[in-house]
């Protein structure tokens, strides 16, 4: 099999920026287009890697960066990571970012001479999860549609649900990744947001099971996806399965329970005074129920199992 040309966007995130050091150790990659939003001054300098920072919420520079640069290097698979990763940033300019850049993507790699393959990072986040639901999550799993969810998933919910319309449309091969909350600094992962405090507070008399998926075995699964011809969704968990209360001790934190009612204000208060990012509202479900992703169709089609548990400070 001839070696192949990949572009990877997202690549100044660090899921992205991992995908790419993996790829350049990868002999069945041949040309590597890194498309970060800014400079990616983290990423090695290698023959085989080309670094155009482009702003991808410009339709315009989309349009240019694949008939440009990656027809030039003639790309065959485009693999999408890009999401913003602040929970409390809104408006057009977002939606662009998470949802327009998306479907100009799609669009323009559908009539590409070369782009035949195209490898959506979704989120787990898009899954609805409620009292009366399986525990469990497969990929048939009703999503979140609801329009008075955040935008954080509603974005999220409607990239997914756009990348999906297009499996078995077109020529260009789909495959959308949901994956597991990656549990690090700088992915928008709210769960880490959240255990940053040295109190977590959580509602009295829930201990929900949490899965959460490391950087390594997120790049690990996006690889595999690159050399699969397979379309479709595909879960992607992680090796760590859990209740909210161990992950708190895990993390070296205190958990206090309180009742539901008094965690929002209490964690908008948090937000204004440190500026960080969690949500309690956006996470109210998931930290009643249990929610845990199926990665039974992963480990079949893709051969990916994670393998890479959480270093937990803690343990």
């Amino acid at each position: 099999m001839n070696p192949i040309n990949v572009m990877v966007t997202g690549a100044d995130a660090p899921v992205g920026e991992r995908l790419v050091r993996d790829l350049l150790q990868d002999s069945r990659v041949d040309r590597i287009l890194a498309v970060p939003w800014k400079e990616a001054a983290h990423l090695p300098q290698d023959e085989r890697l080309v670094v155009v920072p482009v702003d991808l919420s410009s339709s315009r520079r989309v349009h240019e960066l694949l008939f440009g640069k990656a027809r030039d290097l003639k790309i065959e698979v485009v693999v999408h990571t890009q999401l913003h990763r602040s929970a409390r940033e809104e408006g057009g300019r977002v939606h662009r970012y998470n949802v327009d850049t998306m479907r100009g993507l799609l669009s323009l790699s559908e009539r590409h001479p070369s782009i035949r393959r195209l490898v959506l990072r979704s989120d787990a986040a898009v899954y609805q999860i409620q009292r009366d639901l399986p525990v469990l999550i497969a990929e048939h799993h009703p999503l979140n549609m609801s329009g008075s969810a955040p935008q954080w998933i509603r974005d999220r919910v409607e990239a997914d649900v756009t990348a999906c319309m297009r499996m078995g449309m077109t020529s260009l091969q789909i495959a959308v990744l949901r994956t597991a909350e990656v549990l690090a600094p700088g992915t928008g992962s709210q769960l880490f947001d959240y255990l940053e405090s040295t109190i977590c507070l959580r509602p009295a008399g829930f201990d929900p099971m949490l899965n959460v998926l490391t950087i390594q075995d997120c790049a690990n699964a996006l690889q595999r996806a690159i050399h699969c011809q397979a379309q479709g969704v595909f879960n992607i968990p992680g090796a760590d399965t859990l209740p909210l209360t161990a992950a708190i001790r895990a993390w070296g934190r205190l958990g206090i329970p309180m009742p539901g009612s008094l965690l929002s204000p209490a964690y908008r208060l948090r937000a204004r005074v440190t500026g960080h990012d969690f949500r309690y509202g956006m996470n109210r479900r998931r930290f009643h129920y249990s929610g845990v992703l199926d990665g039974t169709r992963a480990r079949e089609v893709l051969s990916f199992v994670p393998c890479h548990p959480v270093e937990w400070p803690a343990a």
